[in-house]
């Protein structure tokens, strides 16, 4: 995929310094932070309960496995996969993404739209389509029926698994399947609506009048039904009617415990786009930093880029889902790697289904040896390789730990200078390798957590420590 580098104004590096060290490109850091704390922070981040155009709708959400969870309801969410399973699938996500991205150019930059209204739902970790992911809990139908859904930047359509569905091939949830003859403003789409005929590769032709859906994921997992309109309540004052979604009959894969999925990418069926009308267009996320904490996405806000480190979004022609932007530059320890700009040329898809930032070979290569070269000094032993993460070591008997900063720069000047969570997981480096030097570079949610990302359709903006 070729970018038009020419759009693209590339700029220095900054960090943030988090404590005394990190004006010497380190930071020092308690091994007890890596582990899962078996205690929930019952609190709601601060920007998402601040006032966002005059609105402000927060919904207090947990990690379906960690300490958060509502009594008794974790197990219903089903068991977490190993660490070695979750990046299985997180590679088969991310060649997945390649291959649909691959060969695209750079169309202009969507125009940003007005924002009205502000709704906010928080987001939390969670595992759903065979890799680590993100849940919100809405509501749908007359009378709302409350729905806990995966949150994907990669995908557009939402869905939510409704009867008749036996099992299989419906999976087991923890909530009550969605029962549309119970909704009274529930209404399947016609065929011939020009919504139906709108799905385009989404599109399973018709049955009995009723339009048909289908979608696939990257890991072999599948949704079909009836594409179908309900009221969507985001919060107890912010509801939309006639929201479009797939009303599933049958999934198969990798689904466990969620009710379905919300899709926010860029096309027509996907909840910004759907929603643009009363919220603008405009929508953030913050991705929370671990298990035991929250996060949230609002949809209207905030309406400014005050505070955000912005860079232009990008389009991949063949195929509009994906957010892109362009990576101009790495730094390890407060020194930039010495990489050919033409190296990130493909650009970067911004993701938060993917788990670990995914690097053209030469940018991980430059990456790696920096890394490690900066830990030498410290002599922490090495531990063997987990899948697709090379760089990984041993803290068991270590109190604390120093680690070099790691800062990824965009085109026009934007710079998100990460947090410890963004740097190791698991005690390795969580960053991977692409295929090749010619495929896009892929912003993963390891990297994104804590900063409040912001979409506008012309620009995506990073806020650190927003949550």
């Amino acid at each position: 995929m070729a970018l038009l580098l020419t759009l693209i104004l590339l700029s220095g590096l900054g960090f943030l310094p988090r404590h005394a060290d990190a004006a010497r490109g380190y930071v020092t850091v308690s091994t007890s932070s890596f582990a899962v704390s078996s205690t929930c922070a019952d609190e709601l981040p601060g920007r998402a309960a601040s006032p966002r155009n005059g609105t402000s709708a927060v919904l207090r959400l947990t990690h379906r496995h960690g300490p958060c969870a509502p009594a008794g309801k974790a197990s219903a969410l089903g068991s977490p996969p190993s660490f070695l399973d979750t990046l299985r699938a997180d590679q088969r996500r991310a060649e997945y993404i390649q291959r649909r991205v691959s060969g695209a150019a750079a169309a202009a930059p969507g125009m940003q739209l007005a924002g009205s209204k502000a709704a906010t739902v928080p987001a939390n970790l969670g595992f759903s389509i065979g890799t680590l992911q993100y849940v919100v809990t809405v509501s749908l139908g007359t009378p709302a029926v409350a729905q806990t859904l995966e949150v994907d930047t990669g995908s557009d359509v939402s869905w939510v698994q409704c009867k008749p569905c036996p099992s299989p091939p419906c999976y087991s949830q923890r909530d009550p399947l969605f029962d549309p003859t119970r909704s009274s403003s529930y209404s399947a789409v016609p065929c011939a609506a020009a919504s139906c005929s709108q799905l385009a590769l989404y599109s399973n032709g018709c049955s009995g009048g009723q339009c048909g859906y289908v979608v696939s994921y990257g890991d072999g997992s599948t949704t079909t039904g009836v594409y179908s309109s309900d009221t969507l309540t985001l919060t107890g004052s912010n509801a939309l009617k006639g929201f479009l979604f797939g009303c599933g009959h049958a999934q198969q894969g990798l689904f466990a415990g969620v009710d379905g999925l919300l899709g926010l990418g860029r096309q027509g069926q996907s909840l910004v786009s759907q929603a643009s009308s009363t919220y603008g267009g405009v929508f953030s996320y913050c991705l929370p930093p671990t298990q035991n904490s929250v996060g949230y996405i609002s949809l209207g806000g905030p309406s400014s880029t005050a505070g955000f480190s912005t860079t232009p979004l990008l389009t991949a022609s063949n195929d509009p889902t994906y957010y892109i932007v362009m990576l101009a530059g790495i730094s390890v320890g407060g020194q930039p790697l010495s990489i050919d700009a033409s190296v990130f040329a493909s650009g970067a898809v911004v993701d938060t289904g993917t788990v670990v930032t995914r690097l053209p070979p030469t940018a991980y290569s430059a990456l790696r040896s920096a890394f490690r070269a900066a830990m030498a000094p410290y002599g922490y032993p090495s531990a063997p390789a987990t899948g697709i993460l090379d760089t990984c070591y041993d803290f068991t008997r270590y109190g604390t730990v120093t680690l070099p900063t790691i800062s990824i720069a965009f085109g026009g000047g934007a710079a998100m200078d990460l947090g410890t969570s963004g740097i190791l997981t698991s005690g390795c480096l969580a960053f991977a390798p692409t295929g090749g030097d010619s495929q896009a570079s892929i912003l993963g949610n390891v990297q994104q957590r804590s900063f409040e990302v912001r979409f506008d359709g012309s620009t995506v903006g990073f806020m650190p420590a927003s949550c």
